[in-house]
């Protein structure tokens, strides 16, 4: 397999992962939130992805 391709496909499931992995947070977080407290779990949310994207 070509370096280039095998690159691209990484960085592509890389970025995939850690959309679903968003994706599922916020639901779970935001399953059985009261409306006042969804800002702040989503700040939180927020930090969580962050994180895992290696920006904290």
């Amino acid at each position: 397999m070509d370096p280039l391709l095998a690159g691209a496909l990484t960085i592509l499931a890389g970025v995939t992962i850690v959309a679903a992995a968003a994706g599922f947070i916020t639901l779970i977080a935001l399953k059985g939130t009261a409306s006042q407290d969804r800002a702040a779990v989503l700040e939180s949310v927020a930090k969580i992805v962050a994180a895992l994207r290696g920006r904290r």
